[in-house]
């Protein structure tokens, strides 16, 4: 794959996805059933998807298998590519350098991820020097280049996390990310910890990145508004499996599986009667019990003995063949229309 470093082309969009999960079973000892079910999900390069669910819907454990980081004594089956290569049987040290350079996370708490005892020009250049990808004048030159792409200036190098604001240290964060040119950045729900106008400030600041360098994201969110706004697909989690997926605008306005439609209508806003809000009533299947049927039967509203007897497969929708739902009535949604 090109690289794209600061100032020069994107990376082409190729027919290989960046990220291809398929078929992904993770089994945690002491549970029942497991707590990735059969995943599938990919990424291209400079494309943005949106992995969206209630918290405990595997969104997080289904990110970091990107890179490996699964729960000691996980059992996995599937497949996990990054740009061809199985993340989920490479050797240690293939797996270094993914981890180095080819795939970075952005987590949710910047403050957790950097040491505070630090200089943020440290934690910068630390990785790509001890790797040998760069040597240090090298990296100092990228960190300031990569800090100038981000909106902060190279004075940012000298000084400790706890002399930054919270969007600063993000965007630090997203800086070092992007140290190792990587051909596929997670961002799992970056923004949770922010004020309204840094969360905004980071998801433009994505979203340029994005398409300067060409680079695949996968972003994590509960906030089904936020994920239609920049993603250009949607994968909708509910219990360790896909309920739906599908491009963004089409998954969003004419949802085909009852869970994406009740997140929907329980999502807060502005405009429309006010009310209580809607919410789904039940929790999410207990790990500790086998699961026979749909995942989501026992909460679902159009759920009929079928459901709770046989888990339902992805089918298609009838015009639209990227649009996706795991239902056994997907057809009593079609159709219908959800102003978001």
């Amino acid at each position: 794959m090109q690289s794209a470093q600061p100032g020069q082309p994107a990376r082409p969009t190729g027919s290989a996805p960046t990220l291809d999960i398929h078929g992904l079973r993770v089994t945690l000892p002491g549970a029942a059933r497991p707590v990735l079910d059969g995943v599938d999900l990919t990424v291209a390069a400079g494309e943005t998807v949106a992995l969206v669910g209630e918290s405990g819907s595997g969104k997080t454990l289904t990110t970091r298998s990107a890179l490996r980081l699964l729960p000691p004594g996980a059992v996995t089956e599937g497949a996990v590519r990054v740009d061809g290569e199985d993340v989920l049987t490479m050797d240690a040290g293939r797996l270094r350098d993914v981890r180095s350079g080819m795939v970075s996370m952005v987590f949710q708490d910047p403050r957790a991820t950097v040491n505070p005892l630090r200089r943020i020009g440290d934690f910068l250049t630390e990785s790509v020097t001890l790797t040998g990808a760069m040597n240090r004048t090298q990296a100092a030159d990228r960190a300031v280049e990569l800090l100038r792409a981000v909106g902060l200036d190279e004075s940012v190098l000298r000084k400790y996390p706890g002399q930054v604001s919270g969007g600063m240290l993000q965007r630090v964060v997203i800086a070092a990310a992007l140290m190792g040119d990587p051909a596929l950045l997670l961002a799992d729900e970056p923004t949770t910890a922010l004020d309204v106008t840094s969360q905004a400030e980071v998801i433009a600041l994505l979203t340029a990145l994005r398409e300067r360098f060409g680079t695949g994201l996968l972003f994590v969110t509960h906030d089904l508004e936020l994920a239609a706004a920049i993603s250009d697909r949607v994968y909708v989690m509910y219990a360790g499996r896909i309920a739906e997926s599908g491009p963004a605008e089409a998954l969003f306005a004419r949802p085909r599986h009852p869970y994406t439609a009740a997140l929907l209508a329980s999502t807060p806003r502005m405009e429309g009667p006010r009310g209580r809000l809607a919410a789904i009533e039940g929790q999410p299947p207990d790990l500790r019990e086998p699961l026979r049927g749909c995942a989501f039967a026992a909460r679902c509203p159009l759920a009929t003995e079928v459901c709770d007897q046989r888990a339902p497969l992805p089918t298609a929708a009838p015009d639209r063949p990227d649009h996706r739902a795991a239902c056994h009535h997907s057809d009593l949604l079609e159709g219908s229309a959800v102003d978001a």
